[in-house]
């Protein structure tokens, strides 16, 4: 497995082989492992330290995560 965010080194991960997760995958996981109770928090972290994140995929994985 490799954590990834960089769209091209996660293509060329995935056409390799390798499961692909990245920093959203990961605090999903986490709420869903009962290691945090939201991960609204952090996503807005992630967009203010300059993280570039569609409103449309960060409703998706709010939705995803019950928030």
């Amino acid at each position: 497995m490799l954590l990834l965010d960089d769209g091209l080194a996660r293509r060329a991960a995935q056409n390799l082989g390798f499961t692909v997760w990245g920093t959203l995958k990961i605090l999903l996981e986490a709420k869903s492992q009962g290691l945090t109770d939201r991960i609204a928090p952090s996503v807005e972290r992630l967009q203010t330290s300059g993280m570039w994140i569609s409103q449309d995929l960060r409703q998706r994985v709010l939705d995803l995560a019950g928030e």
